[in-house]
């Protein structure tokens, strides 16, 4: 497959990981190889576990010897990586954008540009769609989903047209949705509003952040000492979580403190006190990169 995106920041994240020989690092969005392909080939003797809960990545796999490509949700990483007998790693890298393979298969619903099913699965083998959240959940619950992970104000006004449709005739494809939501899209800014709309639901179906945060607690046990972990994420909810993260070892972003106050050390430094991001040549190459925000901590 040659239609999947070419990874962002890629220079910035090699650099963030800080490779050695002999080390063993791991891609938890495997995509199309771009981030573990660099890393083989930084070092000789070095080993990539990786990991994409998408099958059609698994198309991509690099015919080299040091990489284990793995089918899954990287927030089940930790299984395989027993499985491996790897107690310990040098370095994680994660980005937490859509393949530009996803946005542009119509079949598979990620897109507003196509007329196709309401779909959303990163992993087209899990049960719920983003028509089953559409069709099945009540408003309150919708509204929280376009509120909490679209960042939509009017999110109630949203989530009631939608059920008012709904009660009239199932709602199944991309096109019936953004006929819907067009009332609600502001003149010149319609792409921009639609691809919240399609952000929440897609952080719904594929349960996102519960994943997110599954992983980075698990990560604490696997990550040796020194070690980095570099994440590109591409809106401010995930953005959040991980710079609480790398802040405070956990997701409130607030530095606990022991019996006498004191503050509790915390598990990892930040390697950038300010998230990079990507220059306007890169922007230039490929739109989908301005967003996006690399943040790099190391292991204490």
């Amino acid at each position: 497959m040659n239609n999947y995106h070419v990874p962002i920041l890629l220079k910035q994240v090699i650099k963030g990981l800080n490779i050695i020989s002999k080390g063993v690092y791991v891609d938890m969005t495997y995509g199309s190889g771009g981030y573990s392909r660099a890393i083989l080939n930084s070092c000789k003797d070095i080993t990539v576990i990786a990991f994409d809960c998408d099958k059609d990545a698994m198309q991509n796999k690099i015919n080299d010897e040091r990489l284990y490509l793995f089918h899954s949700n990287y927030r089940f990483f930790n299984n395989f990586l027993e499985y491996l007998n790897i107690s310990q790693v040098d370095g994680i890298v994660v980005d937490l954008g859509v393949s530009s393979h996803q946005f542009d298969t119509a079949s598979r619903g990620f897109s507003f540009r196509f007329d196709s099913k309401l779909d959303l699965r990163m992993n087209a083998e899990s049960k719920i769609t983003a028509e089953d959240v559409i069709n099945k959940y009540q408003e309150e619950k919708l509204t929280q989903i376009f509120y909490n992970y679209g960042e939509i104000p009017f999110a109630e006004k949203i989530s009631r047209a939608i059920v008012n449709q709904r009660n009239l005739k199932k709602i199944s494809t991309t096109y019936q949705l953004v006929e819907i939501l067009n009332p609600f899209a502001q003149k010149g800014k319609e792409h921009k509003f639609f691809a919240k709309v399609f952000q929440a639901l897609r952080i719904e179906v594929n349960d996102e952040i519960n994943a997110l945060k599954e992983m980075l607690i698990k990560s604490l046990n696997f990550l040796k000492p020194k070690s980095r972990m570099c994440i590109v994420t591409y809106h401010s909810l995930e953005d959040s979580i991980v710079k609480n993260f790398f802040r405070s070892g956990n997701f409130n972003g607030k530095i606990e403190k022991d019996i006498k106050g004191n503050p509790v050390q915390t598990p990892f430094i930040p390697v950038n006190k300010k998230p990079i991001i990507p220059d306007e040549n890169e922007i230039k190459e490929n739109n989908r990169a301005r967003s996006a925000k690399l943040r790099i901590a190391e292991k204490l």
